[in-house]
């Protein structure tokens, strides 16, 4: 309570200054009395930290004096910001209801009340209001952004292709690079309801917007895999991996299954072989370790993943290793391996595997969309000795 009072002071004494201009000059009207005594009684339940009171006293002073519309968006503002949205809406709703404002205080009024609705999560009734302000053309640059992230949190991707549509940047991101993540979300949709052709018709339109994306092939991916159509699925996974290298730990499970359904899997061997070089993650390894396991023995993936081990120090590989180990060790041996198998596993339980490069939140999934800054496509697997 008392940071608010020292938050409300200034307002206050704003109001004071106001209460004084108006009076020079007409110490005998009653109107500016009654305005000082309004403001004397306003301040003195400020100060016994009476606040609702005294915002109800500061509002009934903007009926006298018109001038005070600036201090009370600046209040409304100060209430939403330290997260008293009844507050703000309060004090906005009034200023709105006023027929004395001009368009351009109006406007500015609407912009407020448009933010504390959202902040409330009346996204509808913001989202009117928003609009409003878009067909007056008023107050874009702000507007813009706030009905995207409206339509973005209620997964509105249709609404949202049209307002990024209108702007350059969706925050640092290319409009474009961001319609193309928004055109993906309805394919995965489509496909959801195994509406392939819909599905591929909104897959070229995220190449339109922007050819070189990684989700788009993906998608694309797993949808000629439901047909079974397992070699243009392959074609689609390879594309993935060349145009985001950092994508190849989601594919490399799909990749095998392809492979095998088309009887190539020393083209896979190969592949992998040329991904090791490529990527500076564990996966490759991992996958191509299982595969010479399969096909040589235990202690043959053992000495390839030591081998790897040296160039990229991996919780993963040593993991791996140790499992491998374990098959061909008994007694004492077999007992400390037993050990450090259960550090590891302790180790990577509670790690993250992917981080977002541009805010650095940590998660255990990939998220297209980043939870916490909600740029796209910037979570990517963490490298390194406890990451891929």
């Amino acid at each position: 309570m008392q940071d608010l009072i020292w938050f409300l002071l200034p307002v206050a004494a704003a109001f004071g200054w106001f209460a004084a201009k108006r009076s020079k000059g007409k110490a005998g009207s009653c109107s500016d009395s009654m305005l000082g005594e309004e403001y004397i009684k306003g301040l003195n339940y400020l100060l016994n930290e009476e606040q609702d009171k005294a915002i109800d006293i500061f509002i009934r002073m903007l009926e006298v004096n018109s001038d005070t519309v600036e201090t009370h968006l600046a209040l409304g503002n100060l209430f939403r910001k330290r997260g008293e949205v009844d507050r703000a809406i309060r004090i906005h709703q009034n200023l709105m209801a006023r027929s004395s404002l001009n368009s351009e205080q109006r406007a500015d009024a609407v912009l407020e009340l448009g933010q504390d609705y959202m902040k409330a999560g009346l996204f509808d009734r913001a989202e009117g209001l928003f609009k409003e302000l878009i067909d007056s053309n008023v107050h874009l640059s702000t507007v813009l952004p706030l009905l995207l992230d409206i339509y973005q949190q209620e997964k509105d991707w249709k609404n949202a292709i049209q307002i990024a549509d209108q702007m350059g940047f969706v925050g640092e991101q290319p409009a474009r690079y961001v319609i193309a993540q928004f055109y993906c979300e309805l394919a995965e949709n489509a496909r959801a309801r195994e509406k392939v052709d819909e599905a591929a018709r909104l897959l070229r339109k995220a190449g339109e917007y922007f050819p070189h994306c990684a989700r788009e092939r993906l998608i694309a991916a797993n949808i000629a895999r439901q047909q079974g159509d397992y070699r243009a699925a392959l074609d689609a996974l390879e594309q993935v991996a060349e145009r985001d290298i950092e994508l190849l730990p989601e594919i490399l499970d799909d990749m095998h299954d392809c492979h095998v359904e088309l009887g190539t899997q020393a083209a896979f061997i190969d592949y992998l072989h040329d991904a090791i070089t490529r990527y500076a993650g564990i996966s490759p390894v991992l996958a191509l370790a299982d595969i010479l396991s399969g096909a040589e023995g235990s202690e043959s993936a053992a000495r390839f993943i030591a081998g790897e081990l040296g160039k990229r120090p991996s919780v993963r590989g040593l993991s791996r290793f140790i499992d491998l180990s374990l098959s061909r060790s008994e007694g004492e041996a077999h007992d400390n391996l037993t050990i450090l198998k259960n550090m590891t596993d302790q180790l990577l339980a509670n790690k993250p595997v992917y981080q977002c490069r541009n805010c650095g939140f940590y998660g255990k999934a990939l998220h297209w969309q980043c939870p916490g800054c909600k740029h796209w496509n910037t979570i990517k697997p963490i490298h390194g000795v406890e990451g891929d």
